[in-house]
């Protein structure tokens, strides 16, 4: 053997290595249909997050009537209309609950407006309100209670609460110039957009203010009530 032999040979004779096999991730009856590809596994069907199972609507929808009525009677203090709204459901959607909430407010009787107005009361100013802002609003429903004899109540979904008294203030003097008539259908308004609001708010939120704590409570997105 040459010097060259000798250097060469052991390289020479190293056999191929022999290629990596993998498992496969696919079943073998379709192994044949994707010789050249790489078999990328799905995700069983029962890994999926589910929806959610319950919502706030449809909890209300299964509610005992007892506790649906509770939760009517926190947004408006109505008998006639919590029995009316109650008694349709179940509702499939939010819009036709609040459709449902407005059609029974518009058939409210005076009794029923009378019965629903007792539960309202002022709306509730900022802890660092000047007295002279209490002795403001105090006036002016004073002498709103002393023309119509009943409680002041005005939505305020949507003013910002550093605005609440100028607002109130100025619907309480424009309303003193209407007639009692005119200003049972202006409260009759009023009183179905604060139970629309606040059954919205309750559905969405998934709380409910009780009717007997201030209505009037004002929020960000809230609504009062003067009494």
């Amino acid at each position: 053997m040459t010097t060259l032999d000798n250097v060469v040979t052991p390289f020479t004779a190293s056999p191929a290595t022999p290629p990596v096999t993998r498992g496969s991730t696919l079943p073998a009856h379709r192994l044949s249909d994707l010789p050249d590809r790489v078999a990328v596994p799905t995700l069983p069907e029962q890994t999926r997050t589910p929806p959610p199972a319950s919502t706030a609507l449809e909890g209300f929808n299964g509610a005992p009537a007892a506790e649906a009525h509770g939760t009517l009677l926190g947004c408006l203090r109505s008998l006639r209309w919590a029995h009316r709204v109650a008694a349709h459901r179940p509702y499939p959607t939010l819009d036709a609950l609040l459709a449902a909430s407005d059609e029974a407010a518009y058939d409210l009787t005076a009794g029923d407006l009378t019965e629903a107005l007792a539960a309202e009361s002022l709306p509730s100013l900022p802890e660092d309100a000047y007295g002279a802002a209490h002795m403001a609003l105090g006036a002016a429903h004073a002498a709103y209670e002393a023309r119509f004899g009943h409680t002041f109540v005005i939505c305020l979904d949507g003013v910002p609460p550093n605005e609440t008294l100028d607002y109130v203030l100025e619907a309480i003097r424009s309303r003193l110039t209407n007639d009692p008539e005119e200003e049972r259908v202006v409260t009759a308004e009023e009183l179905r957009r604060l139970a629309r609001e606040r059954l919205a708010g309750f559905l969405r939120g998934g709380t409910v203010t009780s009717a007997a704590p201030p209505r009037g409570a004002t929020g960000h997105h809230g609504s009062a009530a003067g009494r």
